[in-house]
């Protein structure tokens, strides 16, 4: 056993200075590399939040200007809708307008010709009862022999 302890402690003996080696490389590598590192990731991260902030920051600007652009653009189209509306309301009456004053100057032409053609019914009618009188003589005239009276000639 005492073998194997003598082997043992050799051993260690000789690994000391790999030890020694080996903590002063970690020591150097922590101050050399790894806090450089570190220092340089943390601004990376803060510069990467930060740009992300602003990413953010822009993307809501450019949804409240979109919003904006949007209600303004709602608006137009309400007020060009509500236009045209009012344009079709003032075709609308005066196509009412126009068709009333259309009828009735067409109702007082049919006034006029109803009128004209009642006249001449009368006239006509007139005319008629005027002829036929004189018809009805020469009727008897040809129908009657010449001797005999005709009622003209009797109610005289």
């Amino acid at each position: 056993m005492e073998l194997i302890l003598n082997q043992l402690g050799e051993l260690v003996l000789g690994s000391v200075p790999t030890m020694v080696l080996f903590i002063l490389l970690v020591i150097a590598y922590g101050l050399l590399v790894r806090r450089p590192l570190d220092r340089i990731l943390a601004e990376r991260r803060a510069r990467t939040t930060g740009a992300v902030e602003q990413a953010r920051g822009a993307i809501a600007a450019a949804e409240a200007e979109t919003s904006a652009y949007e209600e303004k653009l709602r608006n137009a189209r309400a007020a060009i809708f509500q236009a045209r509306e009012e344009k079709l309301k003032q075709w609308s009456a005066e196509r009412e307008s126009a068709i009333a004053q259309v009828r009735q100057a067409t109702q007082e032409r049919i006034r006029a010709a109803r009128l004209d053609i009642e006249q001449s019914a009368a006239a006509a009618r007139q005319q008629i009862e005027g002829m036929s009188a004189e018809l009805s003589s020469r009727i008897l005239g040809a129908v009657l022999p010449a001797g005999i009276a005709q009622p003209e000639e009797v109610a005289q």
